[in-house]
């Protein structure tokens, strides 16, 4: 009986406690919910570079790629959008010089858009203006220094003109940032084996 008479009067004393303290304290209005900052771009590219780099099954890492592909189309104005598509439907026309004209004026129009640059540099390889390619992902990577489409590229370049220890290189840039990249992984260990066959 000595038990419960002392738990009826600790509980109520336990439930008024705060209510007390409470009255001790000033009066705080809550503050206003703020709503969360919109997400950026550059923040949806970190994070998205951030999985490829973890992942380790290669189609998963082929969706987080593809996301990236998707975040770097967007210029954020529907014109160059619209030059853009043209100018993918004049390549996969082969009409190199209708391409050109659109990203000439893609690059001169908004000249901070990688892809704008990325793109132009694709059809000059594709038309084996190396120099001019290799000028283009140059300007590619001083925007985005991750492209590993642009770094694929570079790589290319370098093996298609006999710089193997280069194209290596490039070869290794794009797998730190797209490990799994299957032809990326290929190229590296044909490169090594060329190179370490030529070093005997």
């Amino acid at each position: 009986m000595r038990f419960l008479f002392a738990f009826l009067i600790a509980f109520p004393v336990s439930v008024a406690m705060p209510a007390w303290a409470a009255d001790d304290q000033p009066a705080h209005p809550a503050a206003p919910e703020v709503p969360a900052p919109p997400v950026t771009k550059q923040a949806r590219l970190d994070k998205l570079f951030t999985d490829l780099r973890r992942e380790r099954n290669e189609k998963a890492a082929e969706r987080i790629a593809g996301n990236i592909w998707n975040e770097w189309s967007r210029s954020g104005s529907a014109s160059i959008d619209l030059m853009m598509q043209w100018s993918q439907k004049a390549i996969e026309n082969q009409k190199f010089d209708v391409a050109l004209d659109f990203l000439d004026q893609v690059v001169t129009l908004q000249p901070t858009y990688a892809e704008g640059w990325n793109r132009r540099a694709t059809v000059h390889f594709m038309m084996k203006n190396y120099g001019k390619s290799m000028s283009d992902i140059n300007r590619t990577l001083q925007l985005e220094p991750r492209h590993f489409g642009a770094l694929s590229g570079l790589a290319q370049i370098m093996a298609l003109t006999g710089h193997k220890q280069s194209a290596l290189e490039a070869w290794q840039k794009v797998l730190a940032i797209y490990p799994m990249m299957r032809n990326a992984q290929d190229q590296v260990a044909t490169l090594s084996e060329e190179l370490a066959g030529e070093g005997i």
